[in-house]
């Protein structure tokens, strides 16, 4: 496909960051994080020492002291410098500037910086995005109507990546409504991961 070569460019770009940025620091206050993959809230106190493990899209994943990993919040993880504000904008080719004419393809640029937390491949690699329909409104702008799935029917993340999904969509010029349902049928297996996400996983 044309677009594997940017992609695993893209990938291998990421792969370094991460390298880089995989460091130890302690939490300058108490911080409210959301624990991966069982999806329940938590806070960590101020000055316990956490490790970064990813931080792609528009959050960063961290590892507790006690080794599990958590979620921060979209802006905790900008306060703390994890992510900057570019980091969450869409990739070149998708959604842009708000003068840009809404599309089907700016929807999918927009699930393509939503990432899977616990390892470093967006939502539409992974096949979690099913089906992605659009219908311009009689008043004026867009209904956005998403099915996703997620890769275990009891993921404690499902409700949180679908929030994050209906927040990159929204944000989109046009779209006034967005609607996204997790679906399990049919249910999310291997077979849906695409090319570049097999590459990240060690699959390929």
């Amino acid at each position: 496909m044309t677009e594997q070569l940017p992609e695993a460019e893209r990938l291998e770009s990421e792969r370094s960051v991460r390298i880089r940025s995989n460091r130890s620091f302690a939490l300058p206050r108490d911080l409210e994080v959301t624990i991966v993959p069982a999806g329940h809230r938590q806070v960590l106190a101020e000055g316990e020492r956490v490790t970064l493990l990813q931080a792609l899209g528009a959050t960063a994943t961290i590892t507790t002291a006690e080794g599990e990993m958590a979620r921060l919040s979209p802006a905790d993880s900008r306060e703390l410098g994890l992510i900057t504000s570019d980091d969450s904008e869409p990739a070149p080719g998708g959604p842009a500037g708000a003068e840009e004419a809404f599309s089907l393809d700016a929807v999918w640029g927009a699930a393509r910086t939503v990432y899977d937390p616990e390892i470093p491949v967006d939502i539409v690699e992974l096949g979690l995005v099913y089906r992605v329909d659009a219908e311009e409104l009689d008043e004026g702008g867009w209904h956005v109507d998403i099915d996703m799935s997620v890769t275990a029917p009891f993921c404690g993340m499902g409700d949180i990546l679908r929030q994050d999904l209906h927040d990159a969509v929204a944000a989109l010029p046009g779209v006034e409504h967005v609607d996204v349902t997790l679906v399990f049928d049919p249910p999310w297996d291997v077979s849906r991961l695409s090319d570049v996400a097999r590459l990240e996983l060690g699959m390929m």
